[in-house]
C-alpha cells in the first residue's frame, strides 16, 4: 500500500501563486506531471503559465488551452504539455491527444485531471487550489504525492 502525503499552502496572492508555480518549475524534469484541480477561477491556468513562463528562455504569452486542449512548448529543459480536459468525455479522447506518451516524454501540466479516470500516472503531484472565502485574492494550494520522487522538493517548498 502506498501512503499519500499532504502539503498545505496558503498563497495570500497571486503572486504568492506565481512563486509556488515557479519554485516547482525550476526542478521539473521530462516525466514529471502536475495536475492542478479546484473549481473554474481557482487559478490553475495562473499557475501552469506562471511555471511555463518562468521556464522560457523570453516570456511569451501563454494561452489557456481551453479550446486547443493542449498547448505544447519547447523549453530549454525539453517539452512541456499544458492540457485543459474539462471538455473531454471519454478516455478516448484523451488517448487521441497523446498525452499517454507525454507522461514519459515531457513535463505534463493537467488542468481538470478528474477526467483521466484510470489513465493518472502513478507518479503525478496532485495540486488542488482553493478559494479563500475571506479574502479574493488568496487560494489555498494543497500538495498531494504518494511518490519517493517529490519528498525532497516538497521538503524545499515547506521550509
Amino acid at each position: 500500500m502506498t501512503i499519500q502525503k499532504t502539503l498545505v499552502i496558503p498563497l495570500p496572492s497571486p503572486e504568492a501563486t506565481a512563486d509556488l508555480a515557479t519554485r516547482l518549475g525550476a526542478e521539473l524534469s521530462n516525466g514529471d506531471c502536475l495536475l492542478l484541480s479546484g473549481i473554474i477561477g481557482a487559478g490553475k491556468t495562473h499557475f501552469a503559465r506562471s511555471l511555463i513562463q518562468s521556464q522560457m528562455t523570453v516570456p511569451e504569452d501563454v494561452p489557456s488551452p481551453t479550446f486547443t486542449l493542449v498547448q505544447t512548448y519547447d523549453l530549454p529543459t525539453g517539452e512541456l504539455w499544458h492540457a485543459d480536459l474539462y471538455r473531454l468525455s471519454s478516455l478516448d479522447e484523451i488517448e487521441e491527444l497523446g498525452l499517454i506518451s507525454a507522461f514519459e516524454t515531457a513535463i505534463c501540466l493537467i488542468e481538470w485531471p478528474d477526467r483521466l479516470a484510470e489513465l493518472t500516472p502513478a507518479a503525478a503531484l496532485h495540486i488542488s487550489l482553493a478559494l479563500d472565502p475571506d479574502e479574493n485574492d488568496a487560494r489555498t494550494a494543497t500538495l498531494r504525492w504518494s511518490d519517493a520522487r517529490w519528498e525532497p522538493l516538497m521538503k524545499q517548498i515547506a521550509a
